[in-house]
């Protein structure tokens, strides 16, 4: 492989802002795995974010990539799964597998899409020094003859779009809006966009929490609700803390403190067999590796109120909740699925073009 922009190469990165800044060009923010695409002749190459090779978990994505995108250039972009109308994040992290054979048979399953929304090098030409608006332009006419699985991302400067996409396209799954300066260079590793996400608030039920690496402190606060079962489901974490708080959750939370799990709605967490019926802290996972899952239980009686984006099919919380205050007024009962605001259905082909 010889390109003008050679790998690795970690991407742009966006900072998050509250409002949708004026004067900028908008996209919406996928939920995928970011990725930079190289592709000289013959040779492709799927770089992640953190610059580690996902050429061999997508090699249907390779394939298409030969057959659809420019001889030789860099694109910057996502890769994405649909499922029926939505993009199905859990379906791709299913594709990080270390069985070559159970790679081949997820490819054909739930085969990938890649959205680029960024040009880093044409032919012979590095683009990291060309303004946004330009590359954009040379993007749109390099894939205009692109078919599915590969797409350019829709773009547009009216802010007033901007703010119709926000609404509407969380119903099919994606995560927001990026906005873009129009004059910008290309910045690898820089945060040099601003994304702009939805928050939202809900009671959670504190029923454990883990340790942190640096000592017998708390680490992240394990969170869960009742499904219309009457099951506690684990729904995910709240770790963003100062050391001293940290260290005073241990002892605001020492008298809820379990000897064991017994009893408690999640003891059979290290059964592998239960993570099949519900939600539950510490599932076997490829990403977490060898990493310690154990943690600490505590009696389901207090209640926080977190903030979160979004939910990921409806059952957890897509990245890790933010602690805002804990709700003494409410029960542990209250804390339901109910509580959560289900965005309005958008139909994913609608923001592909089909």
């Amino acid at each position: 492989m010889d390109l003008p922009v050679m790998p690795p190469v970690k991407p742009m990165l966006a900072k998050s802002v509250a409002k949708i800044p004026p004067g900028m060009q908008y996209e919406a923010k996928w939920d995928g795995f970011r990725a930079i695409v190289f592709r000289d002749g013959a040779e492709v190459e799927l770089g992640s974010r953190t610059t580690k090779s996902l050429t061999r978990y997508f090699p249907e994505l390779v394939e298409a990539l030969k057959e659809r995108v420019p001889e030789r250039c860099v694109l910057d972009g996502e890769i994405v799964i649909a499922r029926e109308w939505r993009l199905d994040f859990d379906a791709l992290t299913e594709r990080i597998h270390p069985a070559a054979s159970r790679v081949r048979t997820l490819a054909e399953r739930t085969p990938a899409s890649f959205v680029a929304f960024d040009l880093l090098a044409l032919a012979d030409e590095s683009l990291l020094d060309v303004e946004l608006t330009d590359r954009r332009a040379l993007l749109t006419r390099a894939l205009a003859r692109a078919t599915p699985p590969v797409h350019v991302a829709p773009a547009t400067t009216d802010v007033e779009v901007a703010r119709q996409w926000f609404e509407q396209y969380e119903g099919a799954g994606l995560d927001g809006v990026i906005a873009k300066p129009l004059t910008s260079r290309y910045l690898p590793d820089e945060r040099a966009m601003f994304k702009i996400k939805h928050e939202r608030t809900a009671d959670v039920v504190v029923a454990g929490y883990r340790l942190h690496k640096s000592g017998p402190i708390v680490g992240s606060l394990l969170l869960g609700l009742y499904d219309d079962r009457g099951a506690l489901q684990h729904v995910g974490v709240s770790a963003a803390f100062a050391m001293k708080v940290r260290a005073q959750l241990i002892e605001e939370l020492e008298p809820l403190r379990m000897d064991d799990t017994t009893g408690h709605p999640w003891a059979a967490w290290a059964e592998e067999a239960a993570h099949e019926s519900a939600r539950l802290p510490g599932a076997p996972s490829r990403w977490s590796g060898k990493k310690d899952l154990s943690w600490v239980p505590l009696r389901p009686e207090r209640v926080c109120e977190v903030a979160y984006d979004h939910m990921e099919n409806g059952a957890r919380f897509r990245h890790t909740a933010r602690f805002r205050r804990w709700r003494p007024d409410r029960t542990p009962e209250s804390c339901t699925y109910a509580q959560l605001e289900e965005p309005v259905r958008y139909d994913l082909d609608e923001i592909l073009g089909g």
